[in-house]
């Protein structure tokens, strides 16, 4: 990881540094818009390489904007792959990888270390302090009809180097900051608290944490404030670092279905389930959570904070989610992988009483 205000102006040195030659910049028409592609390519090209861009990422990817990805870096022959945005670029830029190494299709990879072939080397230069994408092996790729997200993980997937530039988190707006910041207080949380959980996993958790709560509140009212604006980045990275070692737990599981059933942005999902998730893993007496508070009622009162200050909804009915949904929501919720790691059991008359608790 490389950390430090102005560090994108150096990718083309890391490129070169990692062998480089011929690259792929994945990216969406946000970053296009705010500059940043256009600085990247200055410092990639003034390194003397050659260089593509798709801009066609959108939030959520989906397969479609995968393998419009694969035909650019086909056509250009890419040997490197630069993820150049918020998680939804970076995990584009690894499906973008995956299939045009190893072919075929994302389903394919739906899993763990299914790539038979090498792949490209990649550097994730994420513009948001939210997913952490840049220090875990997996993308998160939807399929265009199901709306299935499908965890696509190898190994070789992850990126060679994360740049860290906290310059790029000044163009976020306010609604952005907000929603990618409490995504990344979620998987703080979430990850402290897994039953796959590791002491390296413990000890980022922790450690971002400490971060993301610190500042949260600076980050979200001023921009300009360079300090809260690094710490959330660099918060956001120590989360990912997290996943990677401990993976995610059952507000993650909520989420993803009201994403998928009534396009609620991830960070809101996130944010309205996590109090009522860390209640029901609580209820039993034991506090999983506890390397971050000893009271898991104070944690909770904490994280309520940060939802106020994010103006998150403080229920799903007042996002459009009704009674006759929870079933659904429910049975989907069952099937993400992420609740396979919450550190009390969840099965689908656990996840109706979430939803329900949440309404």
């Amino acid at each position: 990881m490389v950390y430090g205000a102005g560090t994108l102006s150096r990718l083309g040195e890391y490129v070169r540094m990692e062998g480089g030659r011929r690259v792929l910049v994945v990216t969406d028409t946000g970053i296009q818009k705010s500059g940043h592609v256009d600085r990247a390519v200055a410092s990639l090209k003034a390194a003397g390489l050659s260089v593509a861009v798709f801009d066609g990422t959108e939030e959520n990817p989906t397969t479609l904007h995968v393998d419009a990805g694969v035909e650019v870096g086909r056509e250009a022959r890419s040997d490197f792959i630069v993820g150049l945005g918020g998680g939804s670029s970076l995990d584009c830029a690894k499906g973008v990888n995956f299939i045009l190494t190893n072919g075929g299709e994302m389903s394919d990879y739906w899993g763990t270390d299914l790539a038979r072939k090498p792949m490209l080397p990649m550097i994730g230069v994420p513009t948001t302090a939210g997913t952490g994408s840049e220090a875990q092996s997996y993308a998160l790729i939807s399929d265009p009809v199901t709306h299935q997200k499908m965890a696509c993980g190898d190994k070789k997937a992850a990126c060679r180097l994360a740049v860290l530039d906290p310059e790029l988190t000044r163009t976020q707006p306010r609604a952005v900051a907000a929603l990618t910041g409490l995504d990344a207080v979620t998987h703080a949380v979430e990850t402290s608290a897994t039953r796959t959980r590791t002491d390296c996993s413990r000890h980022y958790s922790r450690l971002a944490w400490d971060h993301l709560e610190s500042f949260y509140e600076r980050a979200v009212a001023d921009r300009q404030d360079e300090e809260a604006r690094s710490a959330m980045l660099l918060g956001a990275h120590y989360s990912g670092i997290a996943i990677e070692n401990s993976m995610l737990g059952a507000a993650h599981a909520c989420a993803n279905p009201l994403t998928a059933m009534i396009g609620l942005v991830h960070g809101k999902a996130v944010g309205v389930m996590l109090p009522h998730v860390i209640r029901f893993n609580c209820a039993t007496g034991s506090n999983p959570y506890s390397d971050l508070d000893e009271d898991p009622k104070a944690l909770i009162a904490r994280i309520e904070r940060l939802l106020r200050i994010a103006g998150i909804p403080e229920n799903l009915a007042s996002v459009g989610v009704d009674e006759a949904m929870v079933p659904e929501l429910s049975r989907m919720a069952a099937t993400q992988w992420t609740g396979k790691h919450n550190p009390r059991p969840v099965k689908k008359a656990d996840f109706e009483r979430l939803y329900a608790a949440a309404l």
